[in-house]
């Protein structure tokens, strides 16, 4: 095996280079700030050489003294014919059409886009799609992508999961600049611990992607890019307030240092100190909260040399409290008087990362990254105890470049992963201890092939040595083909690894009567042998004009199948058991979406979604529960013409319907605190109104759940806390019911 690691990081070394041009494409306008143009079209003159711009406008493209003219293009821009005589980087700014203004505004705009050219399933949310909604943190910043479920844990912290492919969280490798983050002790509400505000751009990527963020992905990719200090505003202030009784403050503060060093402060902080009761069932229907998130941000750039630099430092403090509405945590804590929990959660995240482009052969790039966690979470539920503390190490070095040209690219590397777990869990007064160490260490390497104008391919493999999973192989592929003119047919295959952390990943269950049985004993997490499954999946988007405006449609089908897996089965009213999995199971996920530019600055995105997840339970092979088969989605955004100081009127939409859920069952309880076998169908409507007075300030307001959609008893036995029939884990939509809010932004650049 360390023949096989040896080969996989020296090969990219054998390779010879050529010279590559790079640079940055900008919309050229009145102010001194840069717009960068994602999507424009670069080539030479007379050869099929060319690139894209990414996100932030840049490109490259490899150079040879014989090419002269470079060919700049984008829709709505005036064609640019630039002479070039050197391979040094280059910028440039492109002119507006004024007879195009219109589609140039619709394209400058996209706050979400799928790309056409990548091999990976990848959607980028841009900080602009953050602002449609009430965007408090990163959990919430998805309620107006179709491809991600945002639904409620349980029915009293408040805690919203994600979904993809109709799997939990757990099967998404969710990173914060490229690292793994939202993992292990910070599963369920590491999600509410990344603001909003504090969001560059999210890309979401179905299947299990790239092998360079490790072999934990099975689902899909996450990665939430971080504002820079050198790029955000010296000054930014949010504040929101909701009647659900939530208010909150983002600052961020930036500083130049100097030509070379930059830095920023980054605040957050919210509060919820009211009760509320609206069901009437004794309990609240969101926890009392308060959070303190504070992060450094340092940046360093010299690109004269080719370095950029970054250290972060992020402190977090989070408490809830929830339960019965009379609880006193002072003199109920374990009491049978009245039933409440507390979770009260420290963390501390230290990370740097250095990046080094070669600028003699400048297609040659080098990154490393280190990051390291601690989270304490204290926490108790009713009777019920769990602690955890969870201390982690990740540490990454890449190197990228080419293979005799740009169409051959590859990516190899290192890294190494080590965690400490101590758990505490059981009635306060019979505990039990649970502590391991995971520590792992990989090779990986990613072949690239792209040719724009017929077929990409990512193909990659990495190998890793765990001292608790083993020694393994991570294969996964990515393939793109254009058929015809504006249409992109993908498909991936991918494997994927992880250990089931069953007490972090499914604290629900402590707020309940339940008891928990694991029934395996030979496994090395748990007596648990680890998770592995295979995702494969095919996506076809084709765009086209549709009465003189454009337009895209997107078909995804996407399969995934365990070959082992830690069931978590409900199906005895009584216990939740853990055990490794002796059968099938399998989520397969269909997605059909439509996207439309109506009229100038309106927007239309319709969604439909069809799951079939189905296991191998003690029972019988049985649909997952609380996982509905038909969703349906729609969101309409209008944005009135800015004026030349940016004034402009926003409004946006979000209609999400959910079909019906199978609940586990309930018949072995007594007649009255039994439920049917499938829930109702829901349905939701969230909306949102901005006022933009200029660029530096702007009013908001909206409404959330305007239809006041709410379940009616969403805790089981909540008239008997204490009883054998308690359950707050059956929840299947809103609680709260209507919640409107109200907030302001303020920028000084």
């Amino acid at each position: 095996m360390k023949k096989y690691i040896y080969i996989l990081v020296c090969l990219p070394f054998m390779a010879w280079s050529q010279q590559v041009l790079k640079g940055h494409i900008y919309e050229a306008n009145q102010t001194n700030k840069n717009y960068p143009l994602a999507g424009a079209n670069v080539y030479w003159m007379n050869t099929k050489i060319g690139a894209v711009t990414d996100l932030d406008g840049s490109f490259s493209i490899p150079y040879q003294s014989s090419y002269k003219n470079l060919i700049i293009s984008y829709v709505g821009f005036k064609t640019d014919t630039l002479n070039i005589k050197s391979s040094k980087d280059l910028k440039h700014w492109l002119q507006p059409t004024s007879s195009l203004d219109e589609v140039a505004i619709t394209a400058r705009n996209k706050s979400t886009f799928a790309s056409y050219l990548k091999a990976e399933n990848v959607m980028t949310m841009s900080s602009d799609e953050l602002l449609k909604s009430a965007c408090c943190n990163l959990c919430e910043s998805f309620e107006t992508n179709p491809s991600i479920d945002v639904n409620f844990a349980d029915a009293i912290t408040g805690t919203r999961q994600i979904k993809m492919l109709g799997l939990n969280s757990p099967y998404i490798l969710t990173a914060i600049e490229s690292v793994p983050t939202v993992r292990g002790a910070a599963q369920i509400y590491g999600l509410s611990f990344v603001p909003g505000t504090w969001v560059e751009s999210i890309q979401v990527t179905k299947g299990t992607g790239t092998v360079i963020n490790g072999f934990e992905s099975i689902a899909g990719q996450i990665n939430a890019k971080l504002q820079k200090p050198v790029e955000d505003s010296k000054l930014f202030l949010n504040l929101y307030g909701a009647a659900n009784g939530r208010m909150e403050l983002n600052t961020h503060l930036n500083t130049k240092i100097s030509d070379k060093l930059y830095t920023g402060l980054y605040l957050h902080g919210n509060l919820r100190n009211q009760k509320f009761d609206k069901n009437n069932d004794s309990f609240l229907d969101v926890p009392l909260a308060e959070q303190i998130n504070i992060m450094n941000r340092w940046q360093y750039v010299d690109l004269d040399k080719g370095i950029v630099s970054f250290l972060n430092v992020r402190i977090l403090n989070d408490e809830k409290q929830t339960g019965q509405v009379n609880f006193n945590p002072d003199n109920d804590k374990f009491s049978s008087t009245y039933w409440g929990s507390e979770i009260d959660t420290k963390r501390l995240d230290v990370s740097g990362k250095f990046s080094y482009a070669n600028q003699n052969i400048t297609h040659r790039n080098f990154d490393a990254q280190v990051n390291f966690s601690t989270h304490n979470q204290q926490s108790y539920f009713g009777q019920n105890i769990y602690n955890i503390n969870h201390n982690s190490l990740y540490s990454r070095a890449i190197y990228s470049s080419i293979l005799s040209n740009t169409m051959h690219k590859f990516k190899t590397g290192i890294n190494f992963s080590l965690d400490h777990y101590d758990e505490i869990t059981g009635i306060y007064s019979n505990t039990s201890n649970f502590e391991r160490e995971e520590n792992s260490i990989g090779a990986f390497f990613e072949y690239h092939y792209d040719n724009l104008d017929a077929i990409n391919v990512t193909a990659g493999i990495r190998v890793d040595n765990s001292n608790l999973l083993g020694v393994f192989v991570t294969p996964r592929l990515n393939v793109r083909y254009t058929p015809w003119s504006r249409s992109s047919l993908k498909a991936s295959l991918g494997r994927g690894k992880r250990s089931a952390n069953i007490f972090a990943e499914n604290q629900n269950m402590f707020a309940s009567s339940r008891s928990i049985n694991i029934a395996n004993s030979n496994g090395n997490i748990y007596g648990l042998d680890p998770e592995i499954a295979w995702n494969y999946g095919l996506s076809f988007m084709q765009g086209f004009n549709l009465f003189g405006r454009t337009a895209d449609v997107i078909f995804d089908f996407y399969k995934t199948d365990f070959k082992n897996q830690v069931v978590v089965d409900w199906e005895n009213p009584n216990q939740f058991s853990f055990y490794n999995l002796n059968g099938t199971s399998y989520a397969n996920s269909f997605q059909t979406e439509f996207n439309y530019n109506v009229l100038q600055g309106v927007d239309l995105r319709m969604a439909y979604k069809y799951y079939d997840v189905k296991t191998t339970y003690k029972s019988g092979k049985l649909e997952k529960p609380l996982t509905p088969k038909h969703r349906l989605f729609a969101n309409a955004a209008y944005e009135t013409k800015a004026k030349s100081n940016g004034a402009q009127w926003k409004f946006d939409a979000t209609y999400n319907w959910l079909g019906e859920q199978r609940l586990p069952s309930t018949t072995a309880n007594p007649e009255l605190y039994q439920l049917p076998y499938y829930t109702p169908t829901v349905a939701t409507v969230n909306a949102q109104i901005t006022k933009v007075f200029s660029k530096v300030f702007e009013v908001y307001a909206g409404a959330e759940n305007i239809t006041n959609t709410r379940i009616q008893n969403p805790i089981l036995g909540a008239d008997d806390p204490f009883g054998d029939y308690f359950d707050t884990t059956l929840v299947y939509g809103p609680i709260f019911g209507s919640s409107y809010y109200l907030g302001l932004r303020y920028r000084l650049n």
